[in-house]
């Protein structure tokens, strides 16, 4: 939390779905503000293939490593969740300048894991690459969602994490706690049924995931499904940042819930009624573990909590950022009792955001939350077709880090809309110094 104040972060830009015959590329953003480019895309750098749907992104290294000299945080891991292609990114030659180092085709994954639509990837102390993959190489999800490794030093699949037959239902994100021997992941669905969208009837199906599932970390092997509910959707899964803690909280997206997990039990902290769904997409926990941060992409808000005490939550920050429930939307609001009436459509230096909040990430000293708006090209184009039409935005959220507290900074803006090759869907954001959401204590 002392460390330098971030000065560049990357973002994937995707154009899939966007009807712009373009790759997706990792876009480097100056967020300096003595910078004279400050609030600019400094960099692009193009991916050799079109529609890999850029998504989440992480390390070679990170806190995990902590005191081996033989590892540097140099190498972005950037997977196409719809191309099941990895892409190996160098950012330590120039940091400003990031350039591709390796690619990992889509064939190593599917003959050497029977593994497919790569996700979320975390690096371990032993200095392997941890990747979570949503499915098999024809598009299911149902009982063989797996974990696949990637050698730290040449990037080759090894093969999957995972032992037994045992798997669970379905993949998506995780975090793990050496100190507890255990891993935690969650479910969003199957890729054949979200690649182009969401069908309601798809979670009747079984096709969207309900469970957060439990790992043993020493056998890698799969014990025990906690049921959040059918079609639930918990995407992500945050455990809290100290290393001897045994719970941390999970997003629900459907269910627009947040339910905190610990050993014994599984709790949860519901939100207001609407006419219409939230949608929880994205969640973080400052690396203090005092607040707990999260995105309702339809409800268009992002709110702030105090977890001092982790079982009882308290609201103390909130900000509405677009959605769908802004005054002459298509929501209704039946009962809230967080909010007095329906927002205003948010705009910034003349631009209306289309859109609600998504992905969030948090500066190391808690101060500043940074928020894009994209979730996935197929959900965009369904849910919020002017986004797409227009572009995305990233945006900054000054945070009241003793008190609690949430507003959006107006002299802030990068507007994705103007891009050179046209509007683009940024997405995650990254820092190269790691960040709340990177990196994990042993």
């Amino acid at each position: 939390m002392k460390g330098p104040r971030e000065e560049v972060v990357y973002l994937p830009c995707i154009y899939r779905n966007t009807g712009i015959e373009k790759p997706d590329y990792l876009a480097t953003v100056d967020v300096d503000p003595k910078s004279p480019h400050y609030c600019q895309v400094i960099h692009r750098l193009p991916m050799p293939n079109l529609n890999d749907e850029l998504h989440h992104s992480g390390w070679n290294a990170c806190s995990s490593c902590f005191g081996d000299a033989t590892k540097r945080r140099n190498r972005l891991i950037l997977p196409g969740l719809i191309s099941s292609r990895i892409y190996v990114v160098d950012v330590g030659a120039d940091m400003r300048a990031p350039r591709i180092h390796k690619v990992v085709e889509p064939v190593e994954l599917y003959q050497k894991g029977n593994a497919a639509n790569p996700h979320t990837s975390h690096c371990l102390g032993s200095g392997d690459i941890l990747i979570s993959c949503m499915g098999d190489p024809s598009g299911n999800g149902k009982g063989i969602s797996s974990f696949i490794l990637l050698d730290g030093e040449t990037f080759e699949m090894k093969g999957n994490w995972e032992n037994g037959e045992k798997v669970p239902l379905l993949g998506y994100d995780f975090w793990y706690q050496p100190r507890h021997n255990v891993l935690m992941s969650s479910e969003w669905g199957a890729p054949k049924a979200l690649i182009d969208g969401f069908n309601p009837a798809d979670t009747e199906k079984g096709h969207y995931g309900g469970h957060i599932n439990v790992w043993d970390w020493s056998t890698h092997t799969f014990i025990q499904a906690i049921d959040l509910g059918k079609g639930s959707i918990p995407l992500e899964i945050r455990f809290l940042h100290n290393p001897d803690a045994a719970e941390g909280f999970v997003g629900c997206a459907l269910s627009a819930a947040v339910h905190r997990f610990y050993k014994t039990e599984v709790s949860n902290e519901s939100h207001g009624k609407h006419r219409g769904w939230c949608l929880i997409t994205d969640i973080l926990i400052s690396l203090d573990d005092r607040f707990l941060y999260f995105s309702n992409w339809l409800h268009g808000d992002i709110r702030q909590y105090d977890i001092s005490n982790t079982r009882k939550p308290r609201l103390v920050g909130q900000v509405f950022l677009g959605g769908s429930i802004t005054k002459g939307g298509p929501v209704t609001v039946v009962e809230d009792k967080e909010l007095q009436c329906q927002p205003k459509p948010f705009v910034i230096k003349g631009k209306r955001v289309r859109g609600g909040p998504q992905m969030l990430q948090l500066s190391l000293d808690g101060k500043r939350l940074y928020v894009t708006n994209s979730l996935y090209s197929g959900w965009d184009k369904q849910f919020y077709p002017d986004l797409v039409k227009e572009g995305s935005v990233m945006l900054q959220i000054d945070v009241d880090n003793e008190k609690g507290g949430l507003q959006v900074n107006k002299n802030f803006l990068v507007d994705f809309g103007k891009e050179p090759d046209g509007p683009a869907l940024a997405h995650e954001i990254r820092y190269p110094g790691g960040d709340c959401t990177s990196d994990i204590w042993m």
